[in-house]
């Protein structure tokens, strides 16, 4: 792996995103669907780089679903291929003219959509998240600099090279992507206060990294948030809807963001919902943990404490809240959510749209699994993560949230008098 300094990461950048920023959309897209051939070209490569690494973290007795994250398949592989090849079928946003208006003294004045620049990504386990930023930040004229986990270093490392060799065979500049192999601390915190290059930092990973990122670091920080995501099921919902429902976005993948955590039902249908749900989870070997009022109802529930309630377990283990009201599950939910996926099941379309209102959260679904809260189902080809702060983007972040604007303007010859 290259011994290249920070310094010189950030310079190579910086020259590349000159490139970038003018590059016409044909030639963007072009090389989107080289690096996805690429990367289905080298897929044996990639695997035994991700065998190396999933070896490793098993050796270490990483959690379950941890591992899951970091596993690629060809499945996996193919699907970061189709992500690169569903960007370059969108809209480039770059260049779009947002807005354009001519002041009393004659100049027109208008909004022009850029790119940011350089976009810093730090991120943990994941290795498709290197190819999804790179082709979210290509398409949108940015340069991006990776500094992934010493979990997935091998399988990040063969991503970025296959990445690179695409660029270089569309004769662009291999630094529109580049991996910082230095997994130390020390060097993350460095990335962070690389101003002189660096334009944005975007933060992908559990509470602490984010917590760190937006902490330590002097360059600007779009913030993505961990998901304690959490289902309500109404008093008129239907049961065998919500079963299904709360059963995908638990175990359908346990170690994503977007998968539920925390179960709200209403007190009068947790007899009727509760057994039925607990069999279904139990094909999954699901811990269930609730209060009282749930408790009474199944003896298999274990006791929950208020700890729970806030907790993202990433893990089969389930909380469960009952409410005497739709006012009480939304205030128990925006006290302990994570700003990320909420969901309500219900018959009741007044009820619907007061949860709508009343959840303060990035996505907010009506019978439907939170595990949707996602760039590829959004249609978005990718996502950089999910934001869950309200400056700048909010939820799964496509290409229009990693742009900027600029005002230009014409005149004929004004001086300001």
């Amino acid at each position: 792996m290259s011994n290249i300094t920070l310094e010189e990461i950030g310079q190579r950048a910086k020259s590349a995103e000159a490139v970038l920023r003018v590059l016409p959309a044909s030639r963007k897209n072009k090389a989107l669907q080289t690096a996805a051939d690429y990367l289905m070209a080298n897929m044996k490569m990639i695997l035994e780089a991700n065998s190396a690494d999933v070896d490793e973290a098993k050796e270490n007795n990483m959690p379950p679903a941890l591992v899951d994250r970091l596993l690629l398949t060809e499945a996996r592989i193919a699907q970061m291929a189709e992500g690169l090849r569903q960007i370059a079928e969108l809209e480039d946003p770059i260049g779009e003219v947002l807005s354009m208006k001519q002041r009393p003294n004659g100049l027109l004045i208008g909004q022009k959509r850029v790119p940011l620049g350089v976009i810093g990504i730090i991120y943990e386990s994941r290795p498709n998240v290197t190819a999804d930023a790179f082709g979210l930040c290509f398409k949108a004229g940015n340069v991006v600099i990776l500094r992934g986990g010493k979990d997935a270093v091998h399988s990040n490392y063969a991503i970025t090279r296959t990445l690179q060799d695409a660029l270089l065979k569309c004769e662009l500049p291999q630094d529109a992507i580049s991996l910082i192999t230095d997994t130390s601390h020390e060097t993350a915190e460095k990335f962070m206060r690389l101003n002189d290059y660096v334009d944005v930092l975007i933060p992908r990973g559990g509470a602490g990294l984010i917590r760190t990122v937006v902490e330590r670091a002097t360059v600007p920080v779009i913030e993505t948030g961990t998901g304690n995501c959490h289902i309500y099921v109404d008093e008129s919902a239907d049961l065998d809807m919500a079963v299904e429902i709360i059963f995908n976005a638990k175990t359908q993948r346990i170690g994503v963001c977007n998968a539920c955590e925390s179960l709200v039902v209403h007190e009068h249908i947790k007899d009727k919902l509760l057994p039925r749900l607990l069999q279904k989870l139990k094909e999954k070997h699901v811990e269930v943990r609730g209060d009282e009022a749930s408790r009474s109802v199944c003896s298999d529930i274990l006791s929950a404490t208020e700890e729970d309630w806030g907790t993202e377990y990433l893990d089969y283990i389930l909380s469960v809240k009952t409410v005497s009201d739709i006012d009480e599950a939304i205030a128990h939910i925006n006290k302990y959510n994570t700003g990320h996926s909420e969901a309500i099941i219900t018959k009741d379309y007044g009820n619907s749209q007061k949860f709508l209102d009343g959840i303060d959260a990035a996505a907010v679904y009506v019978n439907a699994s939170t595990r949707f809260t996602d760039g590829f189902e959004f249609g978005f080809g990718g996502e950089i993560g999910i934001s869950t702060q309200k400056l700048h983007a909010r939820g799964p972040m496509g290409l229009k949230e990693l742009t900027s604007t600029k005002y230009i303007i014409y005149g004929n010859g004004q001086v300001r008098p």
